[in-house]
């Protein structure tokens, strides 16, 4: 991902979870927080409860992938953790894409128009 760094230290999601705003949608939770710095960060988690390894590591692929497709659209700037849920594994991929933005306008993190 080009403008993205992972994260993956636990302080941070559990500091995003507490203060950050969230956005909840039938495939994926998604929480943000500006971070300070002019880059995003993204964390991806999968619950135990989605399934075994195989199903938890199809939900991360398309979850990554979602916003890697998406990522040019973002602002920068901002701690960025995914939640999946179950209809990530198997569900359709462009409902996916969909509720993923969804989410991201609903935390006002896409890019304006005019940028």
């Amino acid at each position: 991902m080009e403008f993205t760094t992972p994260l993956k230290q636990n302080h941070v999601f559990r500091k995003l979870y507490a203060k950050g705003e969230s956005a909840v949608g039938s495939f994926v939770v998604v929480y943000a927080r500006r971070n300070g710095t002019g880059r995003n960060r993204l964390g991806i988690t999968t619950s135990v409860r989605l399934g075994h390894a195989v199903e938890r590591n199809r939900a991360r692929r398309r979850i990554r992938e979602t916003y890697r497709l998406h990522e040019a659209q973002l602002k920068s700037g901002y701690d960025i953790v995914i939640v999946a849920r179950t209809a990530s594994i198997d569900g359709n991929f462009s409902a996916m894409e969909k509720s993923f933005l969804r989410q991201c306008r609903k935390l006002r993190l896409l890019k304006e128009e005019s940028e």
